[in-house]
């Protein structure tokens, strides 16, 4: 399937000692099982992908004319970021008009056609819901500021008087996750300062009161407006964060900036993790119980919803819920059988690359999801962290970053590529579903020598640029190497600035290339589908050194595939009568060279 497959294998010095656990850690799913259990879905950022009209933004019709490259590349279903009508001070994530497109990706009849021809193609198509906040320019907000105290529009909100004696300070501690205070006090009617409103993320987003009822109703009618056009689901904004506890008590956690550091410059005592769209915020310390992430009532929520997609009959509709919540055993209650379908396991997103690491949330995702009845989720890059062709071409255990700028410690392009091949290669051997992020199949690294005056991400403006964010991973997509976008439209005109280098990686210089990234994924995709590896069963395989990621992924109809990933320094060889299927890069004279991932019949 790739230049680097091979017949029969008949090493000098096969690898013979081999053998799998006796107990897997994953069963086999049924051969019949639902889509979204072992879907491939793919990430577009509209802004992004494809402009049709020359204003240097992508747009719907954009979309809908490269549709066919992901047929191509055999993926099952597309994830869209939010298209809304929006002021766009958080690239869409601040929702004026939930039932409506932004003008600048086109209108509803754009959405409709784009959802028409995926369906003709045979792609599923999942837009984003973000349920947490708001635009500052919505009806109800903006009712709201009007209304004034006590008023019921207010209510729809999470509006509090300040403390102090005269109301002068915030309601209560909390920070935004994009720095600063998580509150803003409004200026009433009457001119005087007046009540606080609450903006878990930007001033320009506030939080919905979730435990209000007309809120409720009114995303519920807003997932049958958009389930009667015909998506097939929903991935969810800030999942964990709808419900706060009672009271908004003042948070006892460590005060954090995005990465997780402390304010003195080290590392957070709740790790580097993130919350909003996979931002590098303060992971959730369950001994602290975070009072604004993770409350048990958001499930109640997710309860209701799920009846309702459930209502639309087969194929399933699906809920993909973005939580940061950690430990695995918590996150897990996302995707019980009456709530969400699917959850993004950010914990094998932001596992070094270490084999014995990389064993170990593999193992324990499983275990967590299996717990549940659920399949685990799995995913490497997506538009709110460094794109992980980036992030492994730094030494394991670098600090992760929010963003590469060009004063940073500059990633190895090349060594970043070669374990990004592997790093997929890997994933989409693991029994689930996963994502992948728009670009990635072509080995684009982020951008990271970006002037700052064109980033536009509000944590970069928010921390005076402390924080570089997340503008590098998110430039639009090159589709030819000549032009002056890179074919992503047919003007000069670019949102956000593509690097030189990004010519390199277009598709057309991929396109039935041998050895290409483009047809490496190709390769992947059709052989996961042939072998229905997402429904597969995984044990591990014991005999290699502890630098060495081996495991089985076996099915009652075929023969076991062999998966070897190797991360240590000496090349490994396979078991003799090994039938290479795929390689993330060419083997040395037969032996699995470093950072290099090989997917093999074995008998």
């Amino acid at each position: 399937m790739t230049p680097f497959a091979a017949q029969t294998l008949n090493h000098p010095s096969p690898a013979t000692d081999l053998r799998e656990d006796p107990t897997p850690v994953h069963p086999a799913d049924r051969p019949d099982a639902a889509w979204w259990r072992q879907a491939v879905i793919y990430q577009i950022y509209p802004r992004s992908w494809a402009d049709s009209d020359g204003d240097g933004i992508g747009d719907l019709p954009g979309i809908t004319s490269r549709l066919p490259h992901l047929r191509d590349l055999g993926v099952d279903a597309i994830w869209l970021s939010p298209f809304y009508t929006s002021p766009q001070a958080d690239a869409g994530y601040d929702v004026a008009d939930y039932r409506d497109i932004d003008p600048i990706f086109g209108s509803l009849d754009d959405a409709d056609a784009m959802i028409t021809r995926a369906h003709e193609l045979g792609l599923k198509v999942i837009v984003d819901m973000v349920p947490n906040h708001s635009s500052d320019e919505h009806a109800w907000f903006r009712a709201a500021l009007a209304a004034g105290p006590g008023s019921a529009e207010r209510e729809r909100y999470m509006f509090r008087e300040g403390r102090g004696e005269h109301g002068e300070l915030p309601p209560n501690n909390w920070e935004s996750v994009f720095g600063g205070a998580a509150w803003t006090r409004v200026t009433e009617a009457d001119g005087n300062p007046g009540q606080w409103y609450l903006h878990i993320f930007d001033t320009k987003q506030p939080d919905f009161n979730w435990e209000h009822p007309e809120v409720r109703a009114e995303f519920e009618s807003i997932l049958r407006f958009w389930l009667d056009r015909g998506v097939d689901g929903f991935r969810v904004d800030v999942a964990h964060g709808l419900i706060k506890e009672q009271g908004l008590p003042d948070t006892e956690e460590e005060r954090t900036t995005m990465l997780g550091h402390a304010e003195d410059g080290h590392e957070g005592a709740h790790g580097a993790h993130g919350a909003h769209d996979g931002v590098e915020a303060p992971r959730i310390d369950h001994t602290k119980r975070s009072p604004m992430w993770d409350q048990d009532g958001v499930h109640e929520v997710y309860r209701a919803w799920r009846k309702i997609l459930e209502s639309y009959g087969t194929p399933d509709r699906i809920l993909c819920a973005e939580a940061w919540v950690e430990p695995q055993e918590r996150a897990v209650k996302y995707v019980r059988p009456d709530e969400m379908h699917q959850a993004f396991n950010f914990d094998f997103l932001t596992s070094s690359w270490v084999a014995e690491d990389l064993r170990a949330v593999i193992t324990s995702s499983l275990h967590a999801a299996d717990s549940v009845g659920a399949p685990s989720t799995w995913v490497l890059s997506n538009h709110d962290v460094a794109r992980h062709a980036s992030r492994l071409g730094f030494a394991p255990g670098t600090p992760r970053m929010n963003g590469i700028a060009a004063t940073d410690p500059q990633p190895d392009r090349a060594l970043g590529l070669r374990r990004a091949r592997a790093a997929t290669t890997l994933m989409l051997a693991l029994p689930g579903g996963a994502y992948i992020y728009q670009g990635e199949e072509l080995g684009l690294p982020d951008s990271t020598d970006m002037p700052a005056q064109f980033r536009q991400d509000p944590t970069f403006a928010r921390t005076d640029g402390a924080e570089t964010g997340r503008d590098g991973c998110r430039v639009p997509i090159p589709w030819s190497s000549q032009g002056p976008s890179l074919g992503f439209g047919p003007s000069a005109s670019s949102w956000l600035p593509q690097p030189a280098v990004y010519a390199d990686y277009a598709v057309d210089r991929q396109v039935g290339v041998p050895g290409s990234t483009l047809e490496l994924y190709r390769a992947l995709l059709a052989a996961r589908r042939e072998l229905s590896l997402g429904t597969g069963s995984l044990s591990w395989v014991q005999g290699y050194a502890d630098d060495v990621v081996a495991l089985t992924n076996g099915s009652d109809a075929r023969e076991r595939v062999l998966v070897v990933a190797n991360l240590g320094e000496a090349p490994v060889a396979l078991p003799e009568g090994a039938e290479v299927v795929v390689a993330s890069g060419p083997l040395e004279d037969g032996l699995v060279p470093t950072d290099t991932t090989v997917w093999a019949r074995w008998a």
